[in-house]
Parts: C-alpha cells; sequence; structure tokens
C-alpha cells in the first residue's frame, strides 16, 4: 500500500445563450483507493447534449462502480450510442481514468481530445493502445503513478476556443501543453488548475463560448495530514487531554479562537505574540505561538473560510483571493484546499460568553453549523476528515 492519493478538480463553461452544459463529469469511489472519473461530451450543445452526456457518463460509471470490466462498459456504450445519420459521428464522446490502488492510472478514451499527463511538470508520451469496440475506435492505456503526475481530461470545446478569433484553427493541444505547464509547477489544486484553463478558453472565445468546454484535472500526490483546533472544551478540567491530543499529531497545528490560543499557550509554555497587522478590515489579524503553524481568530474567520470552500467547490470564482492573500482566513484556505489531504478538527463545545449578546450574529449553533459545513465541504474536495469533539 503507497500513501499516494489523487486531487481532482473540473470546471466547465456553457456554450453562449445555453442554460446547461452538454458536457457531464462523474466520479465515482470504488473502496478507499480506487476511483473511477468520467468526463463525456453530448453532441451539439443545449438540452440535447445535456442528457447524452450524463446519461454516458451515468451508465459507465454505474457499470464500473459495480464491478464490471472496462471493456464491458465501453462496448455497451458503442452498441448503445449511435451514429447521428447527418454529422456520421457520434452522439456522445467519452474519456475514462480509473485510478487502480493509487498505483496506476487506466485510460479509456473515445473521441474527447486526448488525455494530457504531465510528469515533472513537462509533457509525458504515454503508451496507448488502439482497440475497436463496437465498430468504434477505442485508445485504451495503462500508466504506472508517479508522484506530481498531473493528468487533464478536456471535451473538444477546449482545443476548438479561439477559432476563428484569436485563432485560426483553434487553440491547439500542443498549446494547452504549452499553457499548463508554465502553471502546473506553482502548486494549485486540481480544481485551480481546470479553472486557470477553463478561465483562459473563455477569454479566447472572446467572453461567448462556441461550444461546451469543460477541463478535468487529477494530480497525483501524497497524503499529508493536518490538524485544526478550534474552541475550548466544555469541560476545563479536558484541556490538558485535549491539547495533548491535538499536539501529537503529525502535521501542522492551526489553532483557532482568542481563549483556544491562550490555552495552547499555556499549555506550552510559550506567549501569544497579537498582531494589529490588518491585511484585510473583515478578517481580524493572526497571532503567533512557538510550536504553533497558524494562530488566527474563531467564528468570523472561520465563516470567511467556509465561504471561499463552497465558492471552491463551485463556479472558484474566488480562488485568486485566497491563493494570493495574505489574511487569516486566506492562509487557511490554502493550508486546508491545497496542501491538506487528511484533516483532524479537534472541536470545543464551550459557550463563549461574548457570543451570547444578542446584537451579535453569533451562537453556540452557529460555531458547531460551521465545523459540520466545512468538513462536508472538505469532504467533497476528497478530504478525509476526522472531527472530535470535547
Amino acid at each position: 500500500m503507497n500513501d499516494l492519493c489523487a486531487d481532482i478538480g473540473y470546471r466547465s463553461i456553457n456554450h453562449a445563450g445555453e442554460q446547461l452544459c452538454g458536457d457531464h463529469v462523474d466520479i465515482v469511489e470504488r473502496g478507499e483507493n480506487s476511483t473511477v472519473l468520467v468526463l463525456a461530451d453530448g453532441l451539439g450543445s443545449g438540452v440535447k447534449a445535456s442528457i447524452l452526456s450524463t446519461l454516458t457518463s451515468k451508465i459507465i460509471s454505474t457499470m464500473l462502480s459495480e464491478g464490471l470490466t472496462l471493456e464491458d462498459c465501453v462496448a455497451t456504450i458503442a452498441a448503445t450510442l449511435p451514429i447521428c445519420s447527418v454529422r456520421g459521428v457520434a452522439y456522445s464522446t467519452f474519456t475514462i481514468l480509473h485510478l487502480v490502488n493509487n498505483t496506476e492510472a487506466e485510460i479509456i478514451q473515445y473521441d474527447n481530445p486526448e488525455v494530457i499527463l504531465l510528469r515533472n511538470g513537462s509533457n509525458f508520451d504515454y503508451p496507448r493502445t488502439e482497440m475497436n469496440i463496437g465498430g468504434k475506435k477505442i485508445l485504451k492505456s495503462v500508466v504506472k503513478l508517479c508522484e506530481d503526475d498531473i493528468f487533464i481530461a478536456m471535451s473538444d470545446g477546449c482545443p476548438h476556443a479561439g477559432i476563428g478569433t484569436a485563432y485560426n484553427f483553434g487553440w491547439k493541444r500542443e498549446d494547452i501543453i504549452g499553457f499548463m505547464e508554465t502553471v502546473a509547477p506553482v502548486g494549485y489544486t486540481a480544481k485551480t488548475l481546470s479553472t486557470i484553463l477553463i478561465d483562459e478558453c473563455n477569454k479566447l472565445y472572446g467572453g461567448r463560448p462556441g461550444d461546451d468546454a469543460t477541463a478535468c484535472v487529477v494530480k497525483i500526490r501524497r497524503r499529508v495530514p493536518m490538524n485544526i483546533l478550534f474552541g475550548p472544551p466544555s469541560n476545563r478540567d479536558d484541556c490538558n487531554r485535549m491539547m495533548s491530543l491535538f499536539f501529537s499529531k503529525e502535521g501542522k497545528h492551526i489553532v483557532c479562537g482568542g481563549t483556544t490560543s491562550s490555552i495552547a499557550a499555556k499549555y506550552l509554555g510559550k506567549p501569544v505574540r497579537a498582531s494589529l497587522n490588518y491585511v484585510r478590515g473583515d478578517v481580524p489579524p493572526t497571532a503567533e505561538i512557538e510550536g504553533v503553524d497558524l494562530v488566527t481568530e474563531g467564528v468570523i474567520t472561520m465563516s470567511r473560510v467556509l465561504e471561499y470552500a463552497k465558492d471552491a467547490l463551485g463556479e472558484n470564482k474566488t480562488y485568486e483571493k485566497w491563493s494570493f492573500g495574505h489574511d487569516a482566513a486566506s492562509l487557511i484556505c490554502r493550508l486546508l484546499f491545497e496542501e491538506a489531504t487528511d484533516i483532524n478538527f479537534f472541536v470545543g463545545r464551550a459557550i463563549n460568553p461574548a457570543h451570547q449578546n444578542p446584537d451579535l450574529p453569533i451562537n453556540f449553533n452557529i460555531k458547531m453549523n460551521l465545523v459540520e459545513e466545512l468538513s462536508t465541504c472538505l469532504r467533497k474536495m476528497g478530504k478525509r476528515i476526522k472531527v472530535s469533539y470535547f
């Protein structure tokens, strides 16, 4: 068993004037270390394309999750999907990435742009075997995974970007490879990498995409634990037990909250060095305790982190704010979203008297809801989450 894991993110833009996207991505977990990802591109755009791509990805992902082989799934789809009598092309194309035990990737490609693999920051020309299933030409590849491998699957809306405007023949695969080679080494999450790629496509389309465009990025990385302490325990006698468990965990340590940081400082026998440097007026400043990686305020800061987490799972419009910001919320986001894969929450149930002021929009339930909602968001990002209450 290795300690590799997959960070997966995708982003789409719709054909100009369409409310539905003709591309569809399905991700299915097969056990703890195996994942099936399907990107389907329906013919045309709008409702018809959306139905076709959704149907294709659902059939493939469901069959694979039930244990059928890739060949059986592809044969079923090849037999099910007809050929358009007018255009002579399939009603839906697809790309399948099957991560097996986080040791190898099986790639099946049918008429979508070929998957790009960046290894050590550069394009890697992986082997391809051509198969004929149901009269359709299918490409199959098996690739041994290495740390920092980045797989980029796309619908044809990406290489078609810029046709007739920025470029005569679109944004070719070689151009996309060159573009991604410049941004991949920075350390962005898979979701942010897919967002950067799709934002660039949208610019090349002049803000009016001539086709649905989807990018799905899979980033292979080692597991990185992270620990976050939020609030003092309900019973004061549990302070030492809570701190002992928190600081004994492997990985970086984040302490959130004024009272919490005082307890942590007392346990470590170190002073809290407060800061009055407001990087942003709406986020309280950080502090420092020797032996702690990051010390922040509690509820207000974590509320902003939750906002960023919800956006990151959606349209990811605020990624530039937290990716480059130096305020407490941005620092936590980079640690949780980009760096961590396994996150341990240590949550105190003590009620803060300062939060009982009826003029303040903060109470005990909001604090507990923050933890629950943030944990849910992080799980959707593919993180392993454990929450311990005190």
